[in-house]
């Protein structure tokens, strides 16, 4: 693209709430591109020279993921996210979020109260399998309860020992 280039491109759509699924193909092989990409909400990220059953497998993958007949908005305690406009809040304060936990959290509440193990949320989220050793699913979890529990008392995200993660109101304590 001569006059622009795809990570501005993806920045403008964001910012004016367009969440079109985009997937690079690049030249643009350097680690530090792949990131930028994926962290300015691109689904994937194919660097050329690249197979042509992979970028279908790819296409079909992010087409999975696309809400079929989903509502527009989730609920969960005082959580509450609108999915159309990538917008949550929390006790009526907008959550800062960036695309990757807004993506993150939309999966943990389209499943609320099934555990997620690390593995299906990479796939889901990074549209990669996690690989082994990989604390990149931990450390983002991290960061959304930083935003998402951290301030109030109620906490939402839940870390199933052993298993993996899931969103959920707190269970009530019996006297």
């Amino acid at each position: 693209m001569p006059f622009h280039d795809g990570f501005s491109i993806l920045k403008e759509l964001r910012e004016s709430g367009d969440w079109t699924p985009v997937l690079f193909t690049s030249a643009r092989a350097a680690v530090e591109d792949r990131i930028r990409g994926l962290e300015l909400g691109a689904e994937g990220y194919l660097v050329k020279p690249f197979s042509v059953p992979e970028l279908v497998a790819r296409v079909r993958s992010v087409l999975r993921r696309m809400p079929v007949a989903q509502p527009h908005d989730l609920k969960v305690a005082d959580l509450k996210m609108d999915l159309l406009r990538q917008r949550a809040f929390r006790r009526g304060s907008r959550l800062p979020l960036t695309p990757k936990e807004f993506n993150l959290l939309s999966l943990l509440a389209r499943h609320q109260g099934e555990v997620l193990t690390r593995e299906t949320i990479a796939e889901q989220v990074w549209d990669a399998p996690l690989e082994h050793g990989s604390n990149v699913v931990d450390v983002h979890v991290r960061r959304l309860r930083a935003k998402l529990d951290d301030p109030f008392k109620t906490k939402l995200v839940h870390t199933v020992r052993g298993m993996g993660y899931v969103l959920r109101e707190p269970e009530p304590v019996h006297a």
